[in-house]
């Protein structure tokens, strides 16, 4: 500064000084009003924001700077007025420049008095906070989007909560999913929506300790709903601070999942009974090519004992053939319980009322319970028709109604039910959805734990004692019921029982009888590829009269077809390894020969061939391996 500067500084006195101050600050309007409220005094800020210079607005109203509308309702008169009253008024609002444009002004006027109190004037400090109040207003507009938008989404509970727990708002989505609006629960603590066990183990503080020390918690469990209901939730809850890191509270964000846990079970079942069914059919298909084999082989022994009996001449031989015959048909009943569990054997299918079959059966199985065993029989009420081979299904009820005996050994409950049920697809097994008859055998013995129910329907799985079960019992049903068309489902916990179900799928039609017709032949054809199997049969058809003509193969029973016209009747194995098997050759014959009678014989049965052929029920069919009465009986209804 220079000398003589700041020489004239020293002279100014206080008032000079602070009007020196006043005239200089840019940042704010100040000026001055005397009592009737015109313009006394301008500094440069006035001018700045204004746009007045000094000459041109003191001695002016005040009022000018107001808006039009400000003006028409006295607002200028009513800020000096308080003023006056009150000391001092304080406003924020529109004001006008001089070109017309306006400002948000933040304003302040204060009353100026003199030693005695009268007032001589006000004092008006004025500022330009347009850019303040556009800030506050976008952020405004953004928290009032941002509340529109979390109160308006339905498919999520969005609310925040305090640190020690309470909720504090509320969204739509929160009131659709839990129940609660939101004067009803504002204020009370997240733990209400937890179930009592998770609050027993103080789940919902341990939520918020993991949220605040780690940032954020997720989870997947049950919640509860207003009315006690439950529902599969996704939770998540994200701890909220301010910019010193002070806790504020939680957001909490859940969405119902019970839907897509749902879909995931049901996948789950699926692939579980899919995996199930792949492996029972791999270890069909084992057992039954084995059991297909041994037939042949046991084929051929009782055809040659049925040819030796015929010309056994000594009571000797013929006790001999009749010990080979019992233990031939021991070795039968055998491989039929391996191809029943593999689904291959013969059915002799007829229309069934369940209720009729069980009740004529009734007393074959209350003679297999004990004394110790209450048995309970419940027939269905108007029980729908279904398709099935009697016979063997009897067999499967006895064959669970003792294994639910073998379990009750101290004594118990037995209840054999039958229900017409209405299935969902996916909702049993791989059965289609649909009407189904269900007969179900349960009682309140031992149970099984999961890993002896997922093997009880394996062949030779058992967990009785040797000499005590051969382990086909339970397969001998599944493969029973399956190749019924139908699927077996167990339900068993260790210590609680176990309920058998067998599914079976309603047919149209009333129970009836099927009935058989009479024909005979003169000459057969057989065809078969196992050398011995053709001998033993070409023995058994001549033993009873027939003139026999043989084939190794398809081909050359074509070629023997089409130049000999005497052949009454075709009898050819259906599996043959090379060229064209049975049911190639049958339908060749049938479009060569129309007349020619056809039988077509397979240790495999009818179901499985015409799953694999498809339709096969223009010729007859025989079970290797057959006996001569069975035989005889086939080509008489062969006609």
């Amino acid at each position: 500064m220079k000398a003589e500067d700041s020489g004239r500084s020293r002279n100014l006195n206080d008032e000079q000084r602070f009007q020196l101050l006043v005239t200089g600050v840019s940042d704010y309007a100040i000026y001055m009003l005397n009592p009737e409220g015109f313009i006394s005094s301008w500094n440069a800020g006035a001018e700045r924001f204004k746009g007045y210079v000094a000459d041109e607005i003191i001695g002016q109203h005040f009022s000018v700077f107001y808006t039009e509308e400000d003006r028409r309702n006295g607002r200028p008169a009513r800020a000096l007025q308080t003023a006056r009253e009150q000391g001092k008024f304080e406003d924020e609002g529109w004001r006008v420049r001089k070109d017309g444009t306006r400002f948000w002004a933040s304003v302040v006027v204060d009353p100026i008095r003199d030693h005695s109190g009268e007032l001589i004037g006000f004092a008006k400090i004025t500022r330009d906070i347009t850019e303040r109040k556009a800030a506050e207003e976008a952020l405004r507009e953004s928290e009032e989007r941002f509340r529109l938008l979390v109160q308006g989404v339905t498919d999520y509970a969005i609310y925040m909560i305090s640190p020690t727990g309470e909720i504090t708002n509320w969204n739509a989505g929160a009131e659709r999913i839990k129940g609660y609006k939101r004067d009803e629960i504002v204020g009370s603590n997240f733990a209400v929506f937890y179930t009592e066990e998770d609050r027993a183990k103080g789940l919902p503080a341990q939520t918020l300790k993991i949220a605040s020390a780690e940032g954020r918690f997720e989870q997947e469990s049950w919640r509860v709903r207003k009315d006690g209901t439950r529902f599969w939730a996704h939770v998540v809850v994200d701890a909220i601070r301010d910019e010193s890191g002070k806790l504020l509270g939680f957001a909490k964000v859940t969405r119902d999942i019970s839907e897509r846990k749902q879909t995931a079970e049901a996948l789950e079942r699926a692939n579980a009974a899919l995996f199930q069914s792949q492996k029972m059919e791999a270890i069909g298909q084992l057992t039954g090519g084995i059991a297909h084999d041994f037939n042949n082989l046991l084929a051929v022994v009782l055809s040659s004992v049925d040819v030796l009996a015929t010309r056994a001449q000594n009571y000797a031989d013929i006790k001999v053939l009749d010990t080979m015959r019992r233990a031939v048909e021991r070795g039968a009943l055998l491989t039929q319980q391996l191809l029943s569990f593999a689904r291959r054997q013969p059915l002799m299918v007829e229309r069934y009322d369940l209720n009729t079959v069980i009740s004529s059966f009734e007393a074959v199985l209350r003679r297999a319970g004990n004394s110790a065993i209450e048995m309970d029989i419940r027939p269905a009420r108007d029980a729908s028709t279904v398709l099935l081979d009697a016979a063997r299904f009897e067999a499967a009820l006895l064959n669970l109604v003792v294994n639910a005996r073998d379990a009750m050994p101290d004594g118990g409950k037995l209840v054999v039910a039958v229900e017409n049920v209405e299935l969902d697809a996916g909702q049993v097994g791989n059965l289609a959805p649909g009407a189904y008859v269900r007969v179900s055998v349960a009682d309140t013995g031992s149970g099984m734990p999961p890993e002896v129910a997922a093997r009880a329907f394996e062949p030779f799985f058992t967990t009785k004692e040797v000499g005590k079960g051969t382990g086909l019992g339970l397969s001998q049903v599944y493969g029973f019921i399956a190749q019924s068309g139908g699927d077996v489902v167990i339900d068993s916990e260790e210590g609680k029982g176990t309920t058998i179900g067998m599914y079976l799928p309603v047919v149209e039609g009333a129970p009836g009888d099927a009935t058989i017709a009479d024909m005979s032949v003169d000459t057969v054809l057989i065809v078969e590829d196992e050398p011995d199997v053709l001998d033993a049969a070409g023995q058994l058809f001549r033993s009873i009269g027939y003139e026999v003509v043989t084939a190794t193969n398809g081909v050359d029973a074509m070629a023997i077809l089409a130049r000999r016209t005497d052949i009454d009747i075709l009898f050819t194995d259906v599996v043959m390894p090379k060229g064209m098997d049975g049911i190639q050759l049958a339908r060749s014959t049938r479009e060569l020969r129309p007349d020619l009678k056809v039988i077509l014989a397979s240790g495999y049965p009818l179901p499985a061939l015409r799953e694999q052929y498809g339709r096969i029920d223009d010729f007859s069919f025989i079970t290797k391996p057959y006996r001569l009465a069975e035989l005889a009986k086939v080509l008489r209804a062969a006609g």
